[in-house]
C-alpha cells in the first residue's frame, strides 16, 4: 500500500517525507527535472506556479482588500449566507486543534480568516489573512488557490507548498459552487500543522462545503413569475439566465436580446431592436419577430411582453454588478466581478457599444488604482493579453524583466502596424 501523499512505502517516517518532497521541490525550481514522489495534482500546480513567475522565495500574500472594500465585498458575497455553517461545524474544530478556517472568494482572495489566536498570529506573519490574495498565480501551490484553480478539493501537505515559507504549514480546501447555476463561489479551508495531515481533513472540509452548498440552496428558493432574472453574460458567448427556478442557456441571438432588454427595461420597439441586433439593414422585421417568438417559447409566455419588448420581471446581471461596485469606488470587488468581455463573440451593434464601454470602464479604474496584482491578472487573461495601456502600467508599478520585455514586444507591433498602416494609404 502506498502513502496518501507520496508514492514512498506507507509508514516511512514523516520526517523522510518532508525531505524527500524538499529534495524534489528544491530540483524543480532549480530547473531540473522531477519524476517522483510529487503527486500529479502537486507537480501540475508546482508548473503552473512557475507560468505564473511566482517566487519560491516570496515573503508573503499582498492585502488587496482592505477596511471598506473588504467589509462592502464580504458583505454582497454569496458566501457570507453560510458562514454560520461553516462556524458551526468547523469553529470548533479549528480552535480545539490550534488550526484556521479560512473562507476565500474565487480569486482565491481571503474573506474570513478564524480560528485559534496564536495561530492566526503565525499565520499572519506571511499575510494569511482576511483581504489577502491566495490565488495560486499569486502565491503558489496552496490549498485554497488551488482549489478554485483546479474547482476541486485539494490537500496540500507541508513541503508540497511551492513558497517556501509557507511549508510549515499543512492544509486542505474543497470549492463551494451555487446550488443552482453551478458557479464556482470560492472554496472553504483547513489550515494548521502536521495534524492535519491525514485524508480525513480533506473529506472532512469536502463535507463542510457540501453542508454550505445544501444550505444555499434552502436559502434561495426558486425564483417565481413575478421575482427577478438573474443573467450571468460576461465571458461567455451563450449567457446563462435563471427564470423560474429553471438554469437556461441562451443562444447566442436570444442572448443578445435578453441583454439588450435587461438594459432597457422601458422597453424598445422592433425598430430599436431591428437596428441594435443586426449590422445588415436588409434583415426584416419579420426574421426579429420570429426570433422573439422563438425566445418567448424559452422563457416562458408570461415573462416576454411587446409593445414595446420587455421582460416582464426585474433582470439582475453580472455587467450591472460590476458598474455598481466600480461606480461607488470598490474596484477590487468590481474587478473580481468581471469575468470577461461581454458576450465577445457577439456583432450586434449595441452589444459591441457596451462591451467596449464596461471594459474601458474596468481598464480606466485599473490604471488609476495602480495595484500591480490586479494589473497583472488583466494582462494574463485572455482578453488583456495585447492590451499594452495596461501593460504599461503595470511596468510602472512592477518593472521586472518579463513585464518590461512584453511591454517593449507589444510596442514594436504597434510601431510595425502604424508603419505598414502608413505605407499603404493612398498618396
Amino acid at each position: 500500500m502506498t502513502d496518501p501523499w507520496v508514492a514512498l512505502e506507507f509508514g516511512t517516517d514523516p520526517a523522510e517525507r518532508v525531505r524527500t518532497i524538499r529534495s524534489a521541490h528544491e530540483r524543480f525550481t532549480a530547473g531540473g527535472t522531477v519524476t517522483r514522489p510529487v503527486r500529479s495534482v502537486v507537480a501540475e500546480s508546482w508548473r503552473r506556479s512557475v507560468r505564473a513567475r511566482v517566487s519560491p522565495e516570496d515573503t508573503g500574500a499582498s492585502v488587496e482588500l482592505t477596511a471598506g472594500d473588504l467589509g462592502a465585498y464580504r458583505a454582497e458575497h454569496p458566501l457570507s449566507r453560510v458562514m454560520p455553517v461553516f462556524r458551526e461545524l468547523m469553529g470548533g474544530f479549528a480552535k480545539d486543534g490550534e488550526h484556521l478556517l479560512a473562507v476565500c472568494d474565487v480569486h482565491g482572495r481571503l474573506l474570513w480568516v478564524e480560528g485559534h489566536p496564536a495561530t492566526r498570529m503565525r499565520a499572519g506573519r506571511m499575510n494569511f489573512v482576511p483581504g489577502a490574495r491566495w490565488a495560486e498565480s499569486a502565491m503558489g501551490t496552496n490549498a485554497p488557490g488551488t482549489a478554485v484553480a483546479v474547482d476541486r478539493p485539494v490537500q496540500v501537505f507541508a513541503t508540497e507548498h511551492f513558497v517556501r515559507r509557507v511549508q510549515p504549514w499543512t492544509c486542505a480546501a474543497a470549492p463551494v459552487h451555487d446550488p443552482r447555476s453551478g458557479r464556482l463561489l470560492g472554496a472553504v479551508d483547513i489550515t494548521g500543522g502536521d495534524g492535519l495531515a491525514h485524508p480525513h481533513s480533506l473529506a472532512f472540509v469536502q463535507a463542510v462545503a457540501r453542508a454550505a452548498e445544501s444550505q444555499l440552496a434552502l436559502l434561495s428558493p426558486p425564483v417565481e413569475a413575478d421575482g427577478t432574472l438573474e443573467l450571468t453574460a460576461l465571458g461567455r458567448d451563450e449567457a446563462l439566465l435563471v427564470a423560474n427556478g429553471r438554469k437556461l442557456r441562451l443562444s447566442r441571438r436570444h442572448s443578445e436580446i435578453v441583454v439588450l432588454l435587461a438594459r432597457h427595461p422601458e422597453g424598445l420597439t422592433g425598430d430599436e431592436l431591428l437596428c441594435a441586433l443586426y449590422e445588415d439593414e436588409s434583415v426584416t422585421p419579420v426574421t426579429l419577430r420570429a426570433e422573439l417568438a422563438r425566445l418567448r417559447q424559452v422563457l416562458g409566455p408570461e415573462m416576454l411582453r411587446s409593445r414595446p419588448y420587455r421582460l416582464a420581471v426585474r433582470v439582475t446581471s453580472d455587467v450591472e454588478v460590476v458598474e455598481r461596485r466600480l461606480g461607488c469606488g470598490a474596484v477590487t470587488a468590481g474587478v473580481s466581478g468581471y469575468a470577461g468581455p461581454l458576450l465577445p463573440g457577439s456583432q450586434a451593434p449595441a452589444v459591441a457599444r457596451l462591451r467596449r464601454r464596461l471594459a474601458d470602464q474596468v481598464r480606466a479604474a485599473l490604471i488609476a488604482r495602480g495595484d500591480p496584482d490586479l494589473l497583472s491578472d488583466w494582462v494574463h487573461a485572455p482578453w488583456g493579453e495585447d492590451d499594452a495601456e495596461v501593460w504599461r502600467a503595470l511596468a510602472a508599478v512592477r518593472p521586472t524583466a518579463p513585464v518590461v520585455a512584453r511591454l517593449r514586444a507589444l510596442d514594436s507591433e504597434l510601431t510595425a502596424d502604424a508603419a505598414d498602416g502608413s505605407r499603404r494609404r493612398p498618396r
